[in-house]
């Protein structure tokens, strides 16, 4: 899936909620105290990550979010990224079982 998402991204811009910028930085921190990689590592991975056409979603729509993290028990978090699928309609990119059977039953594209 992410070679699909990447390949994508040669003609597609991928929308996020605004979360997303501070969830990278949190896994790649996390991966350098776990000495997975280093903060060089980290540094290259973010220039790689730049050059990708991805574009914060401006609008943060509290009530799906919600409904949706209620609805199929994810977190806010979750709910975030699917919320910016829904109101899009733009295809999900997940590994996360709940949130792709969230999707599923909301009608929202998986990336495959």
């Amino acid at each position: 899936m992410a070679e699909a998402a990447a390949e994508l991204l040669k003609t597609e811009v991928a929308l996020v909620p605004s979360l997303w910028w501070y969830e990278v930085r949190n896994i790649l921190v996390v991966s350098e105290r776990r000495q997975r990689m280093t903060s060089d590592d980290s540094r290259l991975f973010l220039e790689l990550l730049s050059s990708y056409p991805i574009q914060v979603d401006p609008i943060e729509d509290e009530e799906t979010t919600f409904r949706l993290a209620r609805d199929y028990r994810l977190s806010f978090y979750d709910a975030a990224y699917l919320s910016v699928a829904k109101r899009t309609r733009v295809p999900i990119a997940t590994l996360d079982r709940a949130v792709q059977d969230a999707a599923r039953a909301e009608g929202i594209p998986l990336l495959a």
